[in-house]
């Protein structure tokens, strides 16, 4: 079941002495998060006062933090979004919802494995796949992706030579 709340980024700094927090984004932009006006900090709903991007970071100012120390304070929290009213683009998920899927060889019609994991390098990215005693390094492109159903619970690949690791 699809959480309602991902995981967006980390405050990992302050930045000034007026209670702006340094982000850093886990998501494709730090644009994309700087166009929400709640983020989730501990469960509870943060309003979002200001946020731009910065050096490929989001500078935000957060209701009710008014200082260099009521910043510091957050240092290290993980900021969540409501996935609600997010239109992701044809063809685009979550990795949040890819983690555990069920990864089927198209060819065969047999099950390989779960995504453990997805990794996020700058030219695509890549499926960690586990299963059996077996890694696959499948990446997420148009020749080897045949479709994915995130409500079924499957991803369908085709595979070459080289991505059983």
């Amino acid at each position: 079941m699809k959480s309602q709340f991902l995981e967006a980024g980390q405050i990992v700094n302050t930045h000034g002495i007026q209670g702006e927090v340094k982000i850093v984004p886990w998501c494709d932009s730090p644009e994309f998060l700087c166009g929400f006006d709640t983020f989730y900090i501990d469960g509870a709903p943060v309003k979002v006062r200001a946020a731009r991007a910065h050096k490929g970071n989001v500078l935000a100012r957060l209701e009710g933090v008014e200082d260099v120390n009521a910043a510091m304070r957050l240092k290290s929290k993980i900021v969540e979004i409501d996935r609600s009213g997010i239109v992701l683009p044809e063809g685009r998920h979550f990795i949040a919802d890819l983690i555990g899927l069920t990864v089927i060889d198209d060819d065969t019609g047999a099950s390989i494995g779960v995504i453990d994991e997805v990794l996020t390098p700058p030219a695509h990215e890549v499926y960690v796949v586990k299963g059996e005693g077996k890694t696959y390094m499948i990446p997420a492109v148009d020749a080897f992706l045949r479709g994915t159903n995130v409500d079924e619970g499957w991803v369908r690949v085709h595979l070459i030579e080289g991505m059983e690791g």
